[in-house]
């Protein structure tokens, strides 16, 4: 696997609808078809990029998996500003921060395996450790959640270790 790019994200302003769930409650797909259903009323987007976002709380340990523990995910879509937000969708913004950013070629069902590389094998050997910051994958015009050729951005919030 390619190591990461590392990267200071600007600002972004989204628009997009959210839900709690967990991995062991997955309503990614539930989540995906309300937004996509209506995401032609979000009449300032920039670009046609996707956004899928996971906020963590402060407590969740991604050192001992819980498939139990709730986190919120959003699908969204950058815009210019949050004047016309449509009925349905919320806005969140991310801020700008230092983030490790892995490109990932493959099929949905093989996305785990990404996971475990960056989290199990990445972060022990880098300088950096986690941020308190959402996480997210860019969706651009390679991906397409069928075929193996599928391309996406997968952007993990990071900050330097401590030295002590």
């Amino acid at each position: 696997m390619q190591p990461p790019q590392i990267k200071t994200l600007t600002p972004k302003k989204l628009i997009g609808k959210s839900l709690p769930m967990s991995v062991s409650k997955d309503l990614t797909f539930q989540l995906w078809q309300s937004f996509m259903q209506n995401r032609k009323q979000i009449t300032n987007a920039i670009g046609t990029d996707l956004y899928c976002l996971q906020v963590y709380s402060n407590s969740f340990d991604f050192k001992a998996f819980n498939p139990d523990a709730q986190f919120e995910k959003w699908a969204a879509i950058e815009v210019a500003d949050f004047n016309s937000i449509p009925e349905g969708f919320s806005s969140i913004e991310l801020e700008t921060g230092l983030y490790a950013v892995f490109n990932y070629k493959g099929l949905p069902s093989a996305f785990g395996a990404m996971l475990n590389y960056i989290y199990s094998v990445w972060f022990p050997s880098s300088d950096y450790e986690l941020d308190a910051r959402p996480h997210f994958q860019v969706m651009g015009a390679k991906y397409s959640n069928t075929s193996p050729e599928s391309e996406e951005e997968i952007w993990v919030p990071i900050k330097h270790k401590l030295r002590v």
